[in-house]
């Protein structure tokens, strides 16, 4: 059995010896023995444990929680590690996923993914802020959607994007209608204004029901997302949230805690 003072278990681990420490103190993992001068020394079995506790660190497990499940006196070993594998492998999946979102993101970038900010204004109206394209890409540039939507931009022409722009503007025009005329959210013609709304927005990504939730919730909280709604008429923000809402619970989803996917 090999037997590793605390520097050297560090140095092979990967972590610093002041980690070390602590995880003793707090007792994730005690060394099994000291030297007769009082210094850690640390088994095989030792260190197999400060490996199982950096798998389930990585995949963000709280230390008080990862010491719960090391320490249950009723797990398996090998269940312990086919939980960890099949976890990893899930991580590197959306990691590999991640990563083929990027490279398409690159490869829209260098088709050009942007209309200049003149023919922003000529298509999107005066009102229209080059800069909010910047902000989304500073918000959403690293998600799956962002990519997405670039890789679609990038094959769009100006009569494409006009075409869009009528499509927004007939749907807004639709609704603030419909909210005149008293259509109730949860009723028919109330969801297939939603699913309208959602085929528009899944012109630039695939929206479930789930994330066109979160947008509703968004437009309420985001001052110009209701300043937006309110110039097409007074109260469309709140009522389109309704309408929203409504569908997506329609659909098996609860708005109030949906999840951007």
């Amino acid at each position: 059995m090999v037997i590793l003072t605390v520097g050297r278990a560090a140095a092979l681990v990967g972590v610093s010896v002041k980690t070390l420490h602590h995880w003793d103190t707090i007792g994730l993992v005690r060394p099994s023995g000291r030297t007769w001068a009082g210094y850690r020394v640390y088994s095989d079995d030792d260190v197999a444990r400060i490996h199982r506790v950096l798998v389930y660190r990585e995949l963000g497990f709280p230390l008080a929680e990862i010491g719960r499940v090391l320490d249950d006196p009723d797990a398996d070993a090998r269940d312990h590690l086919r939980r960890q594998r099949s976890e990893l492998v899930e991580r590197i999946s959306r990691l590999q996923r991640m990563v083929s979102a990027v490279d398409r993101m690159l490869e829209a970038s260098k088709a050009g993914m942007r209309l200049t900010p003149e023919q922003q204004a000529e298509i999107f109206g005066a009102d229209w802020r080059p800069a909010w394209v910047d902000e989304a890409e500073d918000r959403w540039g690293g998600s799956a959607q962002w990519a997405q939507y670039a890789e679609r931009a990038a094959g769009m022409t100006p009569e494409d994007w006009k075409g869009i722009a009528a499509t927004a503007e007939a749907l807004n025009a639709d609704l603030a209608a419909a909210m005149r005329a008293g259509v109730v959210p949860g009723s028919g013609d109330a969801n297939a204004l939603a699913e309208r709304h959602r085929a528009l927005i899944s012109t630039y990504f695939d929206c479930t029901h789930s994330m066109q939730a979160c947008l509703g919730r968004t437009y309420a909280a985001d001052p110009r997302f209701a300043e937006h709604f309110e110039a097409v008429a007074p109260g469309l923000t709140a009522w389109l949230r309704e309408v929203i809402f409504a569908n997506a619970k329609a659909h098996g989803v609860d708005p109030e805690s949906a999840v951007w996917e």
